[in-house]
């Protein structure tokens, strides 16, 4: 390993290796039955999400706001997955570790970045869900198309802002000893780690990050279901108030899937140490379920995706 480091250092004395070496799943049990199921997950993540943004672009019906949000979650599903799953399948069943410093920092980029968009997605989806059960006659006034594509584009340009800053930091960091990454893929936190020199500014980076697309997305969805039972409440009747709840119930669940299994890791880290193992499994389940959950129990659970199906069902099964 220490050939590949690369021995001549930049005028500010930043020492970078050639390679990366990835772990992967090798310490624990029972491995190959976890990647069997990751790729499952992720066939399941392409066909799902593929065929929700078909059917939502072809269908004009469904050219709105809240359509527009699930159009860039899915985006985001298959970004997200496509950029991690190619380096499961390399560790995991060829055995292929090593990684180029290069590709290693892209590779990273484009996890964080769409990981970034989902949670975003998720944020922007509760919202949507917000203003239509406790302002439903100013919903169309509030929510348009353009306001709504103002949001996601904001959004997912800062998002490319942080991950880009985020990455570059990595670049000022010198590789002298240690270059294997104790991850499935090139995961920032255990990599800033193995610097020989200062990392502080990849730490800063790293809280920031936490906060901004975890804990404050998180709270921002709380609350925003907590004003939602508090108008579910001046509903008189119990069809009403399931009717409406109902509206909700997918995306908590997705919610709860992409959220939790990393929070709990993040809180588990500052309480004190996370064993390696239990770390990869939710990092990875957070990656991958809510993706594959996705088209399964949100998007086309949804009633308009319900009825252009049933539409097309009975029309001959054309799509138009």
């Amino acid at each position: 390993m220490g050939d590949t480091l690369n021995q001549n250092a930049t005028t500010n004395s930043v020492v970078r290796p050639q390679y990366f070496f990835i772990t992967g799943f090798s310490n624990i049990p029972h491995a190959q039955y976890y990647f069997m199921f990751l790729c499952f997950a992720y066939i399941v993540t392409v066909l799902g999400n593929s065929f929700v943004m078909f059917i939502i672009y072809i269908d004009r019906s469904l050219h709105t706001p809240k359509y527009m949000a699930v159009f860039t979650l899915a985006i985001a599903d298959l970004g997200e997955s496509t950029a991690v799953f190619p380096n499961v399948i390399k560790v995991s069943l060829l055995n292929i570790q090593q990684v180029t410093y290069e590709a290693c920092l892209s590779n990273m980029f484009f996890i964080y970045f769409f990981s970034s968009v989902q949670s975003l997605t998720l944020t922007v989806l509760a919202y949507d869900r917000f203003i239509a059960i406790c302002f439903p006659l100013r919903y169309h006034s509030i929510v348009t198309n353009t306001s709504m594509g103002i949001i996601l584009t904001v959004g997912c340009i800062f998002n490319v802002v942080f991950v880009v800053v985020g990455v570059s930091l990595v670049t000022r960091l010198s590789f002298c000893k240690y270059i294997v990454v104790d991850s499935y893929f090139c995961d920032h936190g255990p990599l800033y780690k193995l610097a020989c020199n200062d990392n502080m500014p990849s730490y800063i980076v790293v809280m920031l990050f936490t906060v901004l697309h975890y804990f404050l997305p998180l709270i921002l969805i709380g609350l925003s279901y907590a004003c939602i039972l508090l108008a579910l409440f001046k509903i008189t009747s119990w069809e009403g108030r399931l009717k409406a709840l109902k509206t909700c119930f997918s995306h908590l669940i997705l919610v709860s899937a992409y959220y939790f299994p990393i929070l709990g890791i993040y809180i588990g880290a500052m309480a004190g140490s996370v064993h390696r193992n239990a770390r990869i499994i939710s990092i990875s389940l957070s990656y991958g379920v809510p993706a594959m959950l996705n088209p399964i129990v949100y998007s086309l659970n949804t009633a308009e995706i319900k009825d252009f199906l049933c539409k097309n069902r009975s029309t001959g099964g054309t799509l138009s």
